[in-house]
């Protein structure tokens, strides 16, 4: 007798999104270029070009009680799932591809604790104002900006 997968559970939901996304890639076909009537931003800084080609990506998110699932597609075409677990505060990614038998796989990117990542007022960020700065703009009570 075969039992069927306990979605309750958070690897059942990994499993279960992990075929979705693997069904997903392999059902992907190859784009020739940028759908009809598509023009990308205009260039915020003319004269330069951009360190990162822009791309049109496709994504998609759920959530339940627990788990936040976030997919999309990467720069070389792969498919990847987010998952970030709110409640233990895990963050997991996966990849991908489809192709031929031989090229098809699913990977394990990467995951990390990101508990103390989401208590950091400010890191890489180059806003005009700092978190700080903006804190110190506003009253206690968060109420309107002090003058």
């Amino acid at each position: 007798m075969r039992r069927a997968i306990d979605t309750r559970s958070p690897f059942g939901w990994i499993l279960v999104a992990g075929f979705a996304l693997t069904s997903l890639g392999l059902a992907a076909e190859p784009q020739d270029g940028p759908p009809p009537g598509f023009e990308p931003p205009p260039d915020p800084t003319p004269g330069q070009s951009s360190s990162i080609p822009y791309t049109p990506g496709y994504g998609t998110a759920d959530s339940n009680g627990s788990m936040i699932a976030v997919t999309g597609v990467d720069v070389t075409g792969g498919s990847l799932l987010y998952l970030i677990d709110t409640e233990t505060r895990h963050l997991s990614i996966y990849q991908a591809t489809g192709g031929t038998k031989s090229t098809m796989n699913l990977k394990w990117v990467g995951a990390r604790n990101i508990d103390l990542d989401l208590q950091v007022d400010g890191w890489n960020d180059e806003s005009e104002y700092t978190y700080k700065k903006l804190s110190e703009a506003f009253d206690p009570g968060g109420g309107s900006p002090a003058k």
